[in-house]
């Protein structure tokens, strides 16, 4: 399957553009970004073409990979769509639910098969952790902590805008809730308050009544970075364990299950557009409910 690739940072170069040369069932038909001498290297760098059009690369290509900020993936998601290629997203789907809907829409409406890459549900120990915690039922409570630190010199996140602009709760609060949601169902209310050094806390209600509690930052102290889910209910607690492969490990599961729905003619993927539609209407509550100081119910 020919995938064109839309994003020139460090994700889209070593994660997507990587992870796509490598798998036997892929290949890269080009590259665009928002930086043309970025798209030219990257492209070069792959025996690609680069383009300067969005619907030039769309007509080269059976489907996009998309490694650029929510908004922009957004608007190219809907063309993509509607041009009937098929979708590899990154998280969060987009910046608001308006946006979201968009690409909800135009993928159901088209029938492509569509994915959004959140990396630990790409994991197979962590596929399997939650499928079986979710069958054996009784919870009534999770707690999730992601302390990053990306401003830190050096790391490759720490001058992206988009993460500057809208913090934790829209870079990995996706990560935590794609942990919790398959477990305690989908959210009913959002509460929130801000803390120091960029945190944010979570209070959610899911369907049956279970409760979570999220805190989130990137600009963790270096000696505070921490990963954290626990499960707490009838039979006791359970922990999350890391992902125990690589990122593009995971990537290229994530392709394979994109190529498996192409296959079979399906449209359920379990991290389809429409998860990520979930996802979204919860940091788009929360996001009410931290500006106005109430719970929000969804």
């Amino acid at each position: 399957m020919r995938f064109g690739l839309f994003g020139t940072g460090h994700w889209a170069a070593e994660t997507h553009a990587a992870a796509i040369d490598a798998h036997p069932r892929a290949r890269l038909a080009g590259v665009w970004g928002r930086n043309p001498a970025k798209a030219e290297e990257l492209a070069t760098r792959h025996g690609v073409p680069a383009f300067t059009e969005v619907d030039a690369l769309l007509d080269a290509c059976d489907a996009v990979a998309v490694a650029l900020p929510p908004d922009v993936q957004a608007d190219i998601a809907v063309r993509a769509a509607t041009a009937g290629r098929h979708l590899l997203l990154d998280k969060p789907l987009a910046l608001g639910l308006a946006d979201a809907d968009r690409v909800v829409d135009a993928a159901q409406a088209s029938g492509v098969a569509s994915v959004v890459f959140f990396t630990q549900r790409f994991h197979p120990n962590v596929t399997g952790f939650l499928a079986s915690t979710a069958a054996a039922g009784g919870w009534q409570h999770a707690r999730a902590t992601m302390f990053a630190s990306i401003y830190q010199p050096g790391n490759p996140y720490g001058d992206s805008q988009w993460r500057r602009d809208r913090g934790a709760l829209w870079d990995i609060g996706p990560h935590a809730l794609s942990l919790i949601l398959p477990v305690l169902g989908r959210v009913t209310r959002v509460a929130a308050m801000d803390g120091p050094s960029g945190l944010v806390h979570l209070l959610l209600t899911h369907d049956g009544g279970a409760t979570s509690s999220l805190s989130l930052t990137l600009d963790a102290p270096a000696e505070a970075v921490a990963r954290d889910f626990v499960f707490f209910g009838e039979n006791g607690t359970e922990t999350v364990p890391p992902g125990d492969g690589s990122v593009l490990q995971a990537f290229g599961t994530a392709l394979d299950q994109l190529l498996e729905e192409v296959d079979a003619g399906t449209r359920d993927h379990r991290c389809d557009v429409r998860f990520g539609r979930e996802v979204v209407a919860v940091l788009d509550a929360a996001e009410t409910a931290r500006a106005q100081g109430r719970t929000v119910e969804l």
